[in-house]
């Protein structure tokens, strides 16, 4: 998959840093926003009036400007790195997902984002044959050619970059890339800064909590042409990866375990659905190989084209605002769902979503879906 991106100006990265730090503006609205009015700089001028239609009372204030130049002070203090979505430098696979970050953060190697990613996941508790396998399939996918990805947790995460380190490895962060967690990873860290990449969404000091790993875990599965699952319980982070990575149309591998062990549930279990039972790493390869081989004849398409939003949707809304809010509850509903049950445009549609989010009314969530806050 291809996409027509080009280098941005610094005046446009700034811009785009401050409309994804502004209130209420999230990675699909800001998607929406630069499809419709073309730049981040003109959709800051036309926030208020959105969010003021949206039926917000408090007029809606762009982050300053002064909190910006800071944060890009302290991350080029850092030695850190602005990587912005539209940008040339920005990684293809993961701006073709529908809720890119819009912003990333980097400290190290930043080429690796070019390069062919595959990402290995599973259990913080593993086993020792869990440790040795991530590690060794680490190792020789790195000498395949594929940069290796992961979160940085303990056991199947630390040993997959452990593998990778001399061929290069990606660690996502769930904090800021300045914020080491856990902390017994410390050496891995700081091996991962000097020789590969560590990149997260989340501004500089940013302590991980619960949340962000969700967040955390589509980044992992959004760079990478697979994911492989090495061990992991039935109710663990390692499957909403897993789960992410097949929403994103990624392969999804796992390698089979003992079905006394609990930690061989999840990827048993992964198999039973579909994944691909894994013993070597050409069990992987040979199917990377088939999925880049079907990307070579996809068309060129610009970056923003699945988010354009027409202007003339936003004419006679009053009545598209009633039916849409007359629809939707605190439960998630799907996006398509609420085009069917309203019978109204889908531009329209996402006209008023753009609005009601702007305007604090809604959320987004993982699958298109959307509620009121």
């Amino acid at each position: 998959m291809s996409f027509s991106s080009k280098p941005l100006s610094t005046k446009e990265k700034i811009a785009r840093l401050t409309l994804i730090r502004t209130e209420n503006v999230g990675p699909v609205t800001f998607r929406q926003l630069i499809s419709r009015y073309n730049s981040a700089q003109a959709a800051l001028e036309i926030l208020p009036e959105l969010a003021k239609r949206g039926g917000r009372k408090k007029p809606l204030v762009a982050y300053p400007l002064s909190k910006i130049n800071k944060e890009l002070e302290e991350l080029d203090k850092a030695g850190g790195h602005l990587i912005v979505l539209g940008d040339s430098l920005y990684p293809t696979p993961l701006a073709a997902t529908e809720d890119a970050p819009p912003i990333l953060m980097a400290f190290g190697h930043v080429h690796l984002l070019k390069q062919k990613s595959f990402a290995i996941v599973g259990a913080r508790n593993a086993s020792a044959v869990g440790l040795k396998i991530a590690q060794s399939f680490s190792h020789k996918l790195g000498q395949a050619g594929y940069v290796i990805s992961s979160g940085m947790a303990r056991g199947i995460d630390a040993a997959a970059h452990k593998g990778a380190l001399s061929t290069g490895t990606i660690a996502v962060l769930a904090g800021g890339i300045d914020v080491i967690y856990p902390r017994e990873n410390t050496e891995i860290y700081n091996n991962i800064k000097e020789t590969g990449l560590i990149i997260s969404e989340m501004p500089l000091s940013t302590q991980p909590q619960a949340r962000h790993f969700p967040r955390r875990n589509r980044i992992i599965s959004g760079l990478s042409l697979g994911v492989l699952v090495v061990e992991a319980t039935q109710k663990s982070g390692t499957l909403i990866t897993a789960r992410l990575a097949s929403e994103q149309g990624r392969e999804v591998f796992a390698i089979p375990g003992s079905p006394l062990d609990p930690r061989s549930k999840g990827a048993n279990g992964l198999i039973k659905q579909g994944a691909q039972l894994t013993e070597s790493i050409e069990d992987i390869i040979d199917v990377l190989n088939i999925m880049s081989a079907r990307s070579i004849s996809e068309p060129q398409y610009d970056l923003f084209q699945t988010a354009v939003i027409e202007e003339e949707a936003t004419e006679n809304l009053d009545h598209a605002f009633q039916e849409i809010k007359e629809k939707l509850s605190h439960t998630a509903l799907a996006i398509d769902d609420l085009i069917r049950l309203t019978e109204l445009p889908p531009a329209t549609v996402q006209t008023v979503l753009l609005d009601l989010e702007l305007a604090g009314e809604i959320t987004r969530h993982a699958g298109n879906r959307v509620s009121f806050c």
